[in-house]
């Protein structure tokens, strides 16, 4: 897989554990929150576990409430490498995660996320501007963290939000998975780079939702958006999230499934309900 990349601005080596689980899987715990296991390694997205009827601050005297619980309750999830966070919102990490979750766990965000997150007592935090990656070492399997250009919703109302991010994985070890999170993310030109510098990109997790502010101005994508992104950026396998959670999100999962079949692209869809998983076998 050709591609042009930099030396990883940060490096981050983690210790191996006394017998690596082999399972390579994505599981879908809510919103734009999931589990990806590659050989050992644990990363968990956006955490975001709030209850039903729960309300998040999304700015401005914005509120939102949760129409969902989520899968696997805060407590019970299993020990996590890393955190990767698309933004500093309410509804991708929430206050009782913020009170809750381990101060040295790596986060992996945003560059103006990060300072945010060491105000708030997390030690060990890495902000990517784009393009800038982590590198990651457990045991032998390896991952690469790229930031990939985001921008949440039109210009003008992007400029009022807080900075995003997409994010590509690359997973190495015994056998290599490339795993593109769109994060809160429209599509606009800048993503026509992503498939030109990672082409092969073997699974996408698509942000959805078509999340509206003020009812008036979409700033996550919808139906036709996401069709959009899943031909532009072309991927084996693409799996829909955050579309049914929270009052915000007004294009349903209903309208991408709709969208998708209109556009031929059904085969490259594989659909999770919360709590399902998704395995994935590494190419050799």
């Amino acid at each position: 897989m050709a591609q042009q990349v930099a030396a990883p601005r940060y490096a981050l080596a983690l210790p191996a554990a006394e017998a690596p689980a082999a399972e390579s899987s994505v599981q879908f715990i809510g919103t734009a929150t999931v589990l990806i296991r590659y050989q050992g390694l644990t990363i968990l997205t956006d955490p975001n576990f709030l209850h039903k009827g729960d309300h998040v601050h999304l700015g401005y005297g914005l509120t939102s409430e949760r129409l969902t619980n989520p899968a696997i309750e805060f407590e019970a999830l299993p020990p996590v490498d890393l955190v990767l966070l698309s933004h500093l919102h309410d509804d991708h990490f929430d206050k009782m995660v913020r009170e809750k979750l381990d101060r040295n766990i790596p986060i992996v965000t945003t560059g103006s996320a990060s300072g945010k997150l060491r105000e708030m007592g997390f030690r060990k935090v890495y902000g990517l501007e784009t393009w800038e990656a982590l590198q990651v070492a457990k045991g032998a399997a390896s991952l690469r963290l790229t930031s990939m250009p985001g921008r949440h919703g039109p210009l003008a109302a992007a400029a009022l939000l807080p900075s995003v991010m997409g994010t590509m994985l690359d997973f190495d070890g015994a056998g290599k998975y490339r795993i593109y999170v769109s994060g809160d993310t429209m599509v606009y030109d800048d993503i026509d780079e992503i498939p030109r510098r990672y082409p092969g990109i073997d699974l996408a997790l698509l942000h959805l939702g078509g999340t509206r502010i003020l009812g008036l101005v979409t700033v996550t994508m919808d139906a036709k958006e996401g069709v959009r992104m899943l031909r532009l950026i072309a991927p084996q396998r693409a799996i829909p999230i955050h579309y049914n959670d929270y009052t915000v999100f007004k294009s349903p999962l209903s309208d991408f499934q709709q969208a998708v079949e209109e556009a031929g692209l059904a085969d490259k869809v594989s659909y999770l309900k919360h709590g399902e998983t998704y395995r994935f076998t590494p190419r050799r």
